[in-house]
């Protein structure tokens, strides 16, 4: 399987930390050289490592803010 390449473009924001120090966070990524996009999923404390996650386009991301501001909390 070929390796992932991955660059972390702009840390936006932390959602979470599990007790063992990984985080869900919120940051803009390019993936294998391609135009950067939104994306939410866990890292290790060094971001070497990392869980399975959701990537989005800017209009995916305008979307679900747009549903989440919908609901009823």
């Amino acid at each position: 399987m070929p390796e992932i390449k991955y660059e972390i473009t702009k840390a936006i924001g932390t959602l979470s930390e599990s007790s063992k120090g990984w985080k869900k966070e919120l940051n803009l990524i390019s993936w294998n050289d391609k135009e950067p996009k939104y994306d939410i999923r866990d890292w290790a404390p060094e971001h070497e490592k990392m869980g399975k996650g959701v990537t989005l386009t800017k209009e995916e991301l305008i979307e679900l803010r747009d549903v989440l501001n919908r609901i009823d909390l």
